[in-house]
């Protein structure tokens, strides 16, 4: 059986695996980003990458059926160009499906990091068996993929899937790094768990989080751990991120209808201290239909996603 090469490209680190055709990792290796230092240096990292793998494997590109990408920000699947990856400068309108397959001659594509890992929750993990879900991942951003009828939805301008950009507010609201305000990403992505937890000690409210962080920062996970071992403050915090969630959600299922909704990414990691607030709130404010035929669970491929994801992009197609 033949195999894939997964690759994601993030700020700090590329990440790359070997899969084999049941989405399982053989081989996975990480190498620095080194953004600062410009795209061509971080496509000659990434090119090394790909020859120490096959080293390692003791594969080469006959033996390789293809090579995918998935990147933060905004690509274009069809032509292979990242247009802007805004947390990795340097990376505007840069041909890197074509740059890979030219060294190496093998089928490449690229895609979104979310959709790629929709794609792998669709093939291997939480969404097996479903037709319609939505997979939504909760860290630094708030960023969604979106399977219909079985396929990834990628939009007219390969743009789909910003569940973090609904309006939960009319007017005002917090600024969004989009530049926009209320959106739902800025209520209740990692930096609002952070400053929502400052905001209860500048107000006098004392809070194990406080505690646990020392003289470090308060991290979302800190507040997890705090809210975990049953400090009220924290556990309030996820309960309102959760029902911020659980409103942007209603929406999306009321127009969707789907299965499930795969909640993954670093926030995700605090589990039902998360989700069920986001059951609760879905199962209030959504249509009772949709809402009453949704499942809302954890994403299974946790960091593996996007390169088990990324690695199915030509098959996916």
């Amino acid at each position: 059986m033949k195999k894939r090469i997964g690759i994601d490209v993030g700020g700090t680190n590329v990440k790359i695996a070997l899969v084999d055709g049941n989405g399982k990792i053989i081989y996975s290796n990480s190498v620095p980003t080194y953004a600062k230092m410009g795209y061509e240096y971080t496509v000659n990292n990434i090119k090394q990458a790909i020859r120490d793998l096959m080293k390692e494997t003791n594969t080469d590109s006959k033996s390789i059926d293809a090579i995918g990408f998935d990147f933060p920000g905004q690509v274009d699947y069809k032509t292979g160009v990242v247009k802007l990856a805004p947390n990795i400068p340097g990376w505007v309108n840069v041909p890197i499906a074509q740059m890979i397959e030219e060294e190496f001659h093998i089928p490449t594509r690229i895609d979104n990091d979310v959709r790629c890992a929709a794609l792998g929750e669709l093939k291997f993990g939480a969404g097996r068996g479903c037709k319609n879900f939505i997979c939504m991942t909760v860290g630094t951003g708030i960023g969604s993929g979106l399977v219909i009828d079985g396929k990834i939805v990628r939009g007219a301008a390969n743009a789909a899937g910003e569940l973090g950009h609904i309006k939960l507010q009319m007017q005002g609201g917090p600024l969004c790094g989009c530049g926009d305000t209320g959106c739902l990403e800025a209520f209740a992505s990692g930096p609002a768990i952070v400053a929502m937890a400052y905001d209860y000690i500048k107000g006098g409210k004392a809070a194990k989080f406080s505690e646990m962080a020392g003289d470090s920062e308060i991290t979302p996970y800190i507040v997890a751990k705090a809210a975990e071992e049953g400090d009220p403050v924290a556990k309030r915090i996820f309960e309102i991120i959760g029902e911020y969630i659980g409103i942007g959600l209603s929406s999306v299922i009321n127009l969707l209808n789907p299965e499930k909704v795969i909640i993954g990414g670093g926030v995700a990691e605090s589990g039902d201290l998360l989700l069920d607030p986001i059951r609760r709130t879905v199962k209030e404010r959504a249509m009772s239909v949709a809402g009453s035929s949704v499942e809302i669970v954890k994403a299974e491929l946790g960091n593996s996603a996007g390169v088990i994801g990324a690695s199915m992009l030509v098959e996916g197609e």
